[in-house]
């Protein structure tokens, strides 16, 4: 005979991303910026269009409340750093390549892909550089 199984909640009690987290990360982000040497209009579209007042006032470390679309674009942008980190021996060849025409995007940068602004862009060139290195 079938049984029932108890339903779970649509979401999680605690959060998957810290308050705490969520503000190291937007902290690392801003620094990652400088490293990518991208303008804050990009930057901002990078967030998901992140007001120029609000960016400003990360950029001086009070990046204020995060909610779960941030704190993902936050986690993939982290993810990019971390798979260019291994990827690339060298950290500068890395930031580099954020801006370097790619066959594998029909010779646009990931940057111009990320800067669309949609989270799925972000996602495209997390997923790639999670394949070149043999993340799956």
């Amino acid at each position: 005979m079938l049984q029932e199984l108890a339903r779970t909640a649509p979401a999680p009690d605690q959060p998957a991303i810290s308050d705490a987290e969520a503000a190291a990360m937007a902290r690392a982000v801003v620094r990652l910026f400088g490293k990518w040497q991208i303008s804050d209009a990009v930057a901002r579209a990078l967030l998901g269009g992140l007001p120029a007042r609000s960016y400003a006032r990360w950029k001086a470390g009070e990046p204020g409340r995060i909610d779960r679309d941030l704190a993902t674009r936050l986690s993939l942008l982290m993810g990019i750093h971390k798979a260019l980190r291994i990827i690339f021996t060298d950290p500068a060849r890395g930031y580099a390549w954020i801006g370097t025409p790619n066959g594998a995007f029909g010779q646009r940068s990931p940057l111009e892909i990320m800067a669309q602004g949609d989270i799925f862009a972000l996602a495209r060139i997390r997923a790639h550089l999670d394949a070149e290195r043999g993340g799956w």
